[in-house]
């Protein structure tokens, strides 16, 4: 079994990345466990408090959760994958059975961060992006996808995304054994990942 950890900031092109990655792979081969099923349950929390959870700082994340259901992968073993909404910001009652596959790819703008999580990845993958294409796409999905103005989308950036990617996810592109820039369209690069993963294999 391959474990890998796919990491860059927020609208990098990670997404891109893994299911190119997966296209070039043996079906049924992959599990991908994504980072940001595991931000903590914030249901309870008022829509004012909502507005104000820093989803880019690594304590958001539920990361002895992560790193338990990983391993139970590792092993062999099926998991309970938890489900989170962005836009109610609460875990969901169902979860998804998610079978441990040959390959386990974690997927995650933070999962980098994470000393513990680090040691159980085998191959660290780094997906860089210029800041202004990596901003058009979160402000973007942000409209699209988390029910927030342009307006908001900005000011989330600024206050957010911005101040973390430079604290937290930049300095982890230290620990990577792969840097890919321009995120999935660096087709090169995804290729050769994906040859020296059927190498390993």
């Amino acid at each position: 079994m391959l474990t890998i950890g796919i990491c860059g900031g927020s609208g990098s092109g990670k997404s891109t990345v893994v299911h190119e990655l997966i296209k070039r792979l043996p079906e049924e081969t992959v599990t991908v466990i994504p980072q940001d099923s595991y931000y903590w349950d914030n249901g309870d929390k008022t829509e004012e408090e909502k507005r104000h959870i820093n989803f880019d700082h690594p304590d958001a994340i539920e990361w002895q959760l992560l790193i338990a259901q990983l391993d139970e992968l590792r092993k062999g073993n099926s998991i309970e994958m938890p489900s989170y909404s962005y836009v109610t910001c609460a875990r969901s009652k169902e979860t998804t059975q998610i079978q441990p596959h040959k390959i386990i790819v974690v997927e995650g703008i933070l999962i980098l961060t994470e000393p513990e999580l680090r040691d159980l990845l085998d191959i660290k993958v780094f997906v860089d992006a210029d800041p202004d294409d990596r901003l058009m796409r979160i402000i973007r999905r942000d409209i699209e996808e988390r029910g927030r103005s342009f307006d908001q989308g900005m000011r989330h950036y600024e206050s957010f995304v911005k101040p973390m990617h430079l604290q937290f996810i930049e300095p982890s592109k230290r620990f990577a054994d792969i840097i890919i820039p321009q995120g999935g369209k660096n087709v090169v690069a995804i290729d050769i990942l994906a040859s020296r993963i059927k190498l390993i294999l």
